[in-house]
């Protein structure tokens, strides 16, 4: 084998964010047959392996009512909250079908608790899956189901989504705006950050607004991450981070994962999926700069909102890696960007 085809193999992909489950979980597929047998959204079994995908966090997301969400055009869409009762049994409904996939079939697909077990799944070329709760809105004040779901491989949660809970704020999605929306953490929420440190479970930013980001670093003892967000500064979209929240990832020893939707990449906020890739690169570029090399990765919210046409899919990561290759990223950083950052960021965390 010659140099040039060693330097240009698959570089493995490890991904901050996904909504396969709610895909599954709509269609009525509670053990994710869609997924093995390649007939899910962006992301499935195939086009993980075709993008040479070997894992990432997977969201439990619950949906509001139909009748209650605002229009899919809404220019500036505000979510209602949700009942509690409906938010905790969809909560444990999604969060089942990850169990029974890996239950059914280990061979494809594992939970895994661990950098180490992260690490034994690619070795037995399974997907390593990271649960992830993206709003607590399925938690009560009591923080209970926390405990059972962490006992199940929970190790990743979203306090809010862009809606407001018992526990704080979300961001609403706005253009042209900073993320400073409103009130921070309530004091439910102060507790589910001790819960969290205490078992040793990463905290999700990505949706929470300004005031709650910055009590969330006052408190915490963990690394600060967005799982899946992008630069203000180049997109000023209430969704990304401002310099001075950069910062103070960076000076967490925290992460941030590139969001492939649209309208957090491209600096007119647009939902056009004919975006050029090379958008990417400019927010991956700033990022670097910001966190350094070491606090990069990726988090493509797969299955959660418009992409680029040219990624289309999982199977289409490698646009971004060779966006990355044009742009003079060397081969160390892409890998530790696809990859290595998040787990290197798993194992400080939870082992």
């Amino acid at each position: 084998m010659t140099f040039s085809s060693l330097a240009q193999a698959p570089v493995p992909v490890f991904d901050g964010h996904n909504d396969v489950l709610l895909h599954l979980w709509q269609s009525g597929d509670t053990r994710g047959a869609r997924f093995f047998e390649g007939r899910a959204g962006h992301i499935d079994l195939g086009r993980c392996r075709a993008g040479a995908m070997t894992g990432g966090f997977f969201a439990v997301w619950v949906p509001g009512r139909p009748e209650d969400d605002p229009p899919a055009d809404a220019p500036d869409p505000l979510y209602p909250p949700l009942g509690p009762d409906r938010a905790r049994r969809i909560t444990l409904e999604i969060a089942a079908i990850l169990l029974r996939m890996a239950a059914d079939r280990p061979d494809a697909l594992r939970i895994c608790r661990t950098a180490s077990e992260i690490a034994e799944a690619e070795a037995a070329g399974a997907l390593a899956a990271v649960l992830h709760i993206e709003g607590c809105e399925g938690v009560g004040p009591d923080l209970e189901e926390i405990e059972i779901l962490h006992a199940a491989g929970l190790r990743s949660i979203g306090p809010v989504w862009s809606r407001d809970n018992i526990f704080g704020h979300g961001v609403p999605f706005r253009h042209g705006i900073t993320p400073d929306t409103g009130p921070g953490l309530t004091e439910a929420g102060r507790r589910l950050v001790d819960l969290c440190n205490e078992r040793r479970i990463i905290l999700d930013l990505s949706h929470m607004n300004e005031a709650g980001f910055w009590d969330v670093a006052r408190q915490s003892t963990l690394p600060l991450v967005a799982t899946h967000s992008n630069v203000h500064a180049i997109c000023p979209a209430t969704r990304n981070l401002t310099a001075r929240q950069l910062r103070a990832i960076a000076e967490s020893g925290g992460v941030v994962g590139l969001n492939y939707a649209v309208q957090f990449l491209r600096p007119d906020g647009r939902r056009d999926s004919a975006t050029d890739p090379d958008v990417l690169v400019r927010h991956l570029a700033a990022l670097v700069e910001a966190l350094g090399e070491g606090g990069v990765a990726l988090g493509s919210d797969f299955d959660g909102a418009l992409i680029p046409d040219a990624i289309g899919s999982a199977a289409g990561v490698g646009v971004v890696i060779s966006a990355m290759r044009r742009a003079g990223f060397g081969e160390t950083l892409i890998r530790r960007i696809c990859r290595d950052n998040w787990i290197d960021l798993i194992a400080r965390i939870c082992g």
